[in-house]
């Protein structure tokens, strides 16, 4: 319409921009201020021509669009100003009919893309960032609501993500600001492919923004009516939001204008009335008042579209990549795809700490090629910005359709990251995760801005009090996350993940022997307590006790998720090419395998471990014969403690200490030829020859022989009392830890192992438990004159509090070594983030076989 004016620059610019620098020609939201009088009468055709509806004349009217005419400073006043004059053409027409008549917001895409790189040269690259487009946006509807629209209307959606920062700025100013009013949403089909600009299919592009939940969702632009049916009938069918189509006359000519009568346009729409196809119908590019008169005659008599209630999908679980993704009663077992997690792949991990993004990019391409239905990314890493990468990672993947197409699970133990890696997703993510370890008001926070992000999300079964490992306190924890996240901040119950902790099995020690029958049963209550609600959990956990033995882990992992899918198990974190089919595992590993997920032999663990020897390619079988009897008294202990046999420990350990040569003193024997045996399992489990079942058994030996040797080394200190001049009491024990897992953490298995081997070898073990303040740490420390302390800790934000403990031990003069030990712990990171910040020893423990050594050095 505004084309028809035939306005040149001077007509645009008006009096108030005639020394604008630059050229205003083709900025039709100017014209509100500069042609006011156009714009109110062109309102006013549409209104008189029948519209119930019409819009702001505001489509360009963010700071980003405007910047190209370098008048991005008057955004707010051009948006309140269209939104005044339009308000009052409304309200005029309105009393002069008698009709009421609304006003919708005309909220565009900017000429800015978040999932589309400017730059072939650089796929990673964005000419904008969310935060970005949200503060555009917000400027620009604080302007629209402030002139008094009805409606808020994001229109011409080529990038979902665009309308995602759109929708999330209107959240936040309803939140905020102003009383809530409606969202219509309309997204553009591009072509006859279906798709967005950006890749989106429309069903994808429709669970991507029904967070929002709008009031009508729907298409317009780039498409005449009859090219646009087959994509509003596909968008009625996923939604239960009334249905809006306002296409453009028909399909441009040769020289961009359009020859669709208002007879053709009214006729295809009314056609789409008549088939229950739509609630709200209009016109796009082309469109004149004649149009808007004939569709308004051609549906006064139809009967609208009446959404379906409940709604086909409503007990889904909806995500959505490029493509739908629908999870409902009876979708089979959902394979996330883990090898794209720094923490759980080696090989990613050196790809992206090389810079090597490509090829970490194709690492994504197997695990969908593999059948991953959902990805999960993951960058935490101590040696990381995890933020950065996350981004990186995030807008490459945008740009391959083979990987976009399904989508993404954000996975970070810092919110931070999370919140970075939604900003570059246009489809509906899963978070993964949140928790009830820092109290409610921090969790119910974290899920606020998750449902304004408009994802899914994962809760793991941690509270206040630490991790859940038994069934009654994982469907506590559960239940209590649940009914606060229903009915506090009004989440979606099907868009609810509870992770109920997949704990590790097989350790060798006697309370970790229920963690598989926990979770199943756990999984089983919950599904039948909290409607809605889907169970995932990381399958890599259960089997941490045979790292190095991938055939028995896989075995493991296929026998666990044949019990846990039918307990209720949704999904989980897997390589999901690498899980053998049950009926195929040999029978004597399926037995072993199911006796030591339900307990029910407590010789499970050892068995499978021979059953690992027997079987290792170009293996020998154990030798059961006792000719390693035959050796010396330290090559027999060494033997004994490699190999977790207790039968000869005592003996061999009295013909040691009976050697008064070698050993005069009972401590020598421990410091002698018991620790030197202990080294050697360390070695041997850190080159992935031994596994934590044996280092545990090798603990219990050494304990046993310690034990024997109390006696004698307690008689020694008090035969040393007695004699003259000696005043000192001797410490019965080889030292003083106090042992933490820091604030912030509640993971706590590996922290107990050490314990156990810690105790086993005579040595005083202070365990402070899980979130333990710095101060409390320290304060432990100097009460219980601790030799040294041992910080532990499985996600990146505990390396951060790790980095804070040692620089308090520096400020109050400390001067313990400090040890450093948990999943995303390294030694590099201890070199370069934490020992700096510290002048006595930081030393980085691998692993719990070698934290005795290290306590002994």
């Amino acid at each position: 319409m505004i084309q028809q004016y035939k306005l040149g620059e001077d007509d645009y610019r008006g009096d108030e921009f005639k020394d604008h620098p630059k050229l205003l020609k083709g900025n039709n939201d100017l014209l509100s201020i500069t042609q006011s009088d156009i714009i109110c009468k062109i309102h006013k055709e549409y209104l008189l021509a029948g519209a119930d509806i019409v819009e702001t004349n505001t489509f360009s009217s963010t700071r980003v669009a405007q910047a190209d005419y370098g008048l991005q400073h008057l955004a707010y006043r051009l948006n309140r100003i269209s939104a005044e004059l339009a308000r009052q053409v409304a309200d005029d027409v309105g009393a002069q009919t008698g009709i009421k008549r609304y006003v919708a917001g005309a909220i565009g895409p900017t000429n800015k893309t978040l999932s589309i790189s400017p730059s072939v040269e650089r796929p990673d690259y964005r000419n904008i960032t969310f935060d970005e487009l949200v503060e555009a946006y917000e400027e620009q509807a604080r302007g629209l609501l402030d002139g008094g629209v009805d409606i808020l209307l994001v229109e011409t959606i080529f990038d979902t993500a665009n309308a995602k920062a759109a929708l999330f700025a209107i959240q936040q100013l309803f939140l905020e600001e102003y009383e809530p009013r409606h969202i219509f949403v309309s997204g553009t089909i591009v072509d006859k492919s279906g798709r967005t600009l950006s890749g989106q299919t429309a069903e994808a592009f429709v669970i991507s923004v029904s967070h929002a939940d709008p009031l009508g969702i729907g298409l317009n632009c780039a498409l005449g009516a009859v090219e646009m049916r087959p994509f509003i009938e596909a968008i009625g069918r996923c939604t239960p939001a009334y249905v809006l189509c306002y296409p453009n006359a028909g399909l441009p000519n040769a020289f961009g204008g359009y020859d669709e009568t208002p007879g053709i346009t009214s006729k295809h729409l009314k056609e789409f009335a008549m088939d229950g196809l739509v609630n709200i119908v209009g016109g796009c590019c082309g469109t004149t008042p004649a149009h808007i008169r004939a569709i308004a005659e051609a549906v006064q008599k139809c009967r609208p579209r009446i959404p379906p209630h409940p709604h086909v999908f409503d007990d889904f679980l909806l995500l959505s990549g490029l493509e739908p993704f629908r999870i409902g009663p009876y979708t089979n077992f959902v394979n996330i795809g883990e090898r794209c997690n720094v923490a759980g792949s080696r090989k990613f991990a050196k790809l992206i700490m090389e810079d090597n993004y490509e090829e970490a990019l194709n690492i994504a391409k197997i695990q969908v090629n593999k059948g991953a239905q959902i990805l999960d990314i993951n960058m935490d890493d101590g040696m990381l910005d995890g933020k950065s990468a996350m981004i990186r990672f995030c807008n490459l993947v945008s740009t391959e359709p083979d990987i976009a197409k399904v989508p993404v699970c954000i996975d970070s133990s810092k919110f931070s990251v999370i919140e970075a890696g939604l900003r570059c997703c246009q489809g509906k993510c899963l978070v993964n995760s949140i928790s009830l370890k820092e109290g409610e008001e921090d969790f119910l926070e974290k899920a606020r801005i998750i449902k304004q992000f408009g994802a899914a999300v994962v809760i793991m079964a941690f509270d206040e009090k630490g991790q859940a490992t038994d069934i009654e306190s994982k469907v506590a924890v559960c239940t209590r996350a649940y009914y606060l996240l229903v009915n506090k901040v009004k989440f979606n119950p099907s868009d609810i993940i509870f992770d109920p902790n997949i704990l590790t099995i097989g350790t060798g020690m006697e309370e970790h022997n229920l963690y598989a029958v926990n979770f199943i049963k756990a999984t089983s209550i919950m599904k039948g307590a909290l409607p809605g609600a889907r169970v995932s959990g990381g399958l890599s956990n259960l089997s941490f006790a045979f790292r190095g033995m991938e055939a028995i882990r896989e075995a493991i992992h296929s026998v666990f998720l044949y019990h846990a899918i039918k307990a209720g198990m949704d999904m989980g974190i897997v390589n999901a090419g690498n899980l053998p089919v049950y009926d195929d595992i040999d029978k004597e590993l399926l037995e072993l395998c199911e006796n030591l997920i339900w307990n029910k032999d407590p010789e499970a663990t050892e068995k499978l471990l021979c059953y690992a020897q027997n079987h290792a390619k170009g293996g020998k079988a154990a030798v059961t014969t006792d000719e390693w009897r035959n050796g010396t008294v330290e090559e027999r202990l060494e033997y004994a403690l490699i190999k977790g046999i207790e039968k000869y420990v005592v003996e061999d350990t009295a013909e040691a200490k009976a050697d008064l040569h070698s050993y005069p003193r009972p401590l020598h024997v421990v410091e002698g030829p018991l620790m030197n045996g202990m080294k050697a399992v360390g070695d041997l489990f850190g080159a992935g020859k031994m596994f934590l079942p044996q280092v545990i058994k090798s603990a219990r030996v050494m304990k046993k022989a310690v034990k024997y040797l109390i006696p004698f080394m307690e008689q020694e200190r008090e035969e040393l009392l007695m004699q003259p001049g000696h005043f000192k009491e001797i410490n019965p024990y080889q030292g003083t830890i106090v042992l933490a897992t820091v604030k912030g953490d509640v993971h706590d298995i590996g922290k107990n192992i050490v314990r156990v081997v810690l105790g086993c070898n005579n040595f005083r073990v202070i365990d402070l438990g899980v979130m333990t303040p710095c101060d409390k740490i320290l304060q432990a420390a100097i009460e219980n004159k601790a030799d040294i302390i041992g910080l532990s800790g499985l996600i990146t934000p505990s390396l951060d509090e790790m980095i804070h403990v040692a620089k308090e031990m520096e400020r109050i003069g400390l001067k313990l070594p400090l040890l450093i030990g948990g999943a995303t712990t390294s030694k590099t990171h201890t070199a370069v983030k934490i020992a700096p910040r510290y002048n006595a020893p930081a030393i980085h423990v691998l692993d719990a076989s070698k934290s005795v050594v290290v306590m002994m050095t």
